[in-house]
């Protein structure tokens, strides 16, 4: 089935997002009126670190290991100039359980990045994307 979406404009510089399994998210401008919801080119970066999260934590599950708990820090360089393209893209998983393994956790961000996530997989033609991890035991 292919992808979906559809946006609707609702005033001013604010739209709903809803995917094909009818899950929705308020976009905006930035401008004064409008800080009601996610500029949409950080949703880009929303994203990357979502698709390449559910993949990491299947992977690592599917390993056997016990991951408590994972964050996903994103930041990106874009061209100082319209259309404002992103450049290079850093992303920084914190990864938390006990025992976890520096190898399982490694092989799962780049299985993750390299063969299932469709996002970095688009992007991988025209953005640098640099990954890095860190692992915090769980007491």
């Amino acid at each position: 089935m292919p992808a979906k979406a559809h946006i609707q404009w609702v005033s001013k510089g604010q739209f709903i997002g809803t995917d094909s399994t009818r899950h929705s998210v308020v976009m905006s401008t930035q401008d004064e009126e409008n800080r009601v919801g996610m500029k949409p080119s950080d949703m880009l970066l929303v994203a990357l670190g979502g698709c390449g999260s559910v993949d990491v934590v299947n992977i690592l599950r599917k390993k056997r290991q016990h991951l408590t708990g994972l964050e996903v820090e994103l930041s990106g360089e874009q061209d100082p100039n319209p259309p404002w393209a992103f450049r290079k893209i850093w992303v920084r998983y914190t990864l938390r359980g006990r025992g976890l393994g520096e190898k399982a956790v490694a092989d799962a961000i780049r299985l993750a990045e390299d063969k299932y996530c469709s996002v970095k997989a688009s992007l991988d033609k025209a953005v640098e994307v640099h990954t890095e991890y860190r692992i915090l035991e769980d007491e």
